[in-house]
């Protein structure tokens, strides 16, 4: 009986692999930074790509493809899930993982991007990076790194260049984004059935400040090209990147922007609130930041917090889920939520709420190493479903 169970799983897996080539995709080779920067058959690649994988660790099946090299993870800003995700993934596909310490490194007495992006690289296959701090910055920093080891390969100093992954940067968080995609290519059983599901992707109370404006620009400009209505609501003052809103109303005309949590929430079978801090308030952090004004960054503190102080009322609670459709839109976030009466007084959601949906969250970021996973495979090998094939 259970020979007959295993043979079907391999076969499935084997259907799978050979689904995957119908993409048109050139991912080998190539840095994941941005999602705006794949066509739709490259994002749906790593999220069937996800799929397989997380499907081959269940079953107990190595996608181990490498022999030897490493990991570089260079993280700017704390992180749990995308750090643990990326060490997780670079194991799992054979590379061993090293964490660049800034502080304990020579960048710490001058060394420059350039020179640094190459030091770590001789043997290294991927370099990810978490810079979110400071706007206008992180992704530019993640490109310097790119341009280096890119000269490095060039001149012959590397043997191979290291892909670089964005693990959040100021634009974008696409490992979160797209693992998001695989809970909901999961929970609606399938990517073709989340065209035309609403979305809301809501500002939330919390009693901190200074958190990045990535996961909401992330969900809005990636959602909206797999066909979901998509909903950003916030507070008067509370928007992202305006350019960046502005592309996504021009080029997906059921994309709206309101003011409100509970319009957003009506008939929404997707519910996602979430904390950030303002775009010019993002802006003038990051100035204060890089001139080490301790004093001037609390004095910022102090009035964003009074600020979203005002904001209270805007919690995810029961009887804003009431309004959602059939009062049952699935919940989601990132993780870690700011839960009212639990990690703090007042916060994004309410408890009740948080753990009746509290599984799904854990679901949600169970996604994350296996897509770290597909963005490291897919930029390594170019006959990449052969190499998986050999492994069932």
């Amino acid at each position: 009986h259970q020979f007959i169970i295993n043979n079907f799983i391999r076969m499935e897996l084997k259907t799978k692999l050979e689904e995957l080539k119908k993409y048109k995709q050139s991912l080998y080779g190539k840095d994941f930074l941005l999602t705006t920067e794949k066509i739709l058959d490259e994002l749906k690649y790593i999220t069937e790509l996800t799929e397989i994988l997380k499907e081959f660790h269940k079953q107990g099946k190595s996608f181990k493809l490498f022999d030897a090299g490493l990991g570089i993870s260079i993280f700017r800003d704390n992180s749990t899930r995308t750090r643990f995700s990326f060490a997780s993934a670079v194991n799992a596909v054979g590379l061993g993982i090293s964490e660049l310490d800034e502080v304990k490194s020579q960048i710490a007495h001058g060394e420059t991007v350039r020179e640094t992006a190459n030091m770590i690289s001789f043997l290294a296959e991927i370099i990810g990076i978490r810079d979110d701090m400071y706007l206008g910055e992180g992704n530019k920093y993640m490109r310097e790194v790119s341009d280096a080891v890119q000269e490095g390969y060039e001149k012959g100093v590397l043997h191979r260049r290291p892909n670089v992954v964005n693990l959040q940067c100021d634009i974008d968080h696409p490992t979160q984004s797209l693992a998001d995609l695989g809970k909901l290519k999961d929970y609606f059983k399938g990517l073709e059935n989340l065209k035309g599901k609403k979305l809301a992707m809501t500002w939330a109370y919390s009693p901190s400040y200074g958190k990045p404006l990535s996961v909401p620009q992330g969900i809005i400009t990636l959602m909206t090209r797999l066909g979901m209505e998509v909903t950003l609501a916030y507070p008067e003052g509370y928007n992202l990147i305006p350019e960046l809103e502005e592309k996504v109303k021009k080029d997906n005309p059921s994309f709206k922007v309101v003011n409100s949590m509970e319009d957003a929430f009506v008939d929404a079978d997707v519910v996602y609130p979430k904390s950030w801090a303002p775009f010019e308030v993002m802006k003038q952090r990051t100035k204060l930041l890089q001139k080490s004004d301790k004093e001037g960054l609390k004095e910022l503190e102090k009035q964003c917090l009074a600020n979203n102080a005002k904001y209270k009322n805007w919690e995810c609670d029961e009887k804003k889920m009431k309004l959602s459709k059939g009062g049952e839109a699935l919940y989601m976030h990132c993780l870690p939520a700011d839960i009212t009466d639990v990690s703090c007084k007042e916060g994004e959601v309410s408890k009740d709420v948080f753990e009746k949906y509290r599984i799904h969250t854990y679901h949600e970021a169970s996604y994350k190493p296996f897509v770290i996973a597909a963005m490291i495979l897919s930029s390594k090998f170019k006959n990449l479903e052969e190499e998986l094939l050999k492994k069932i």
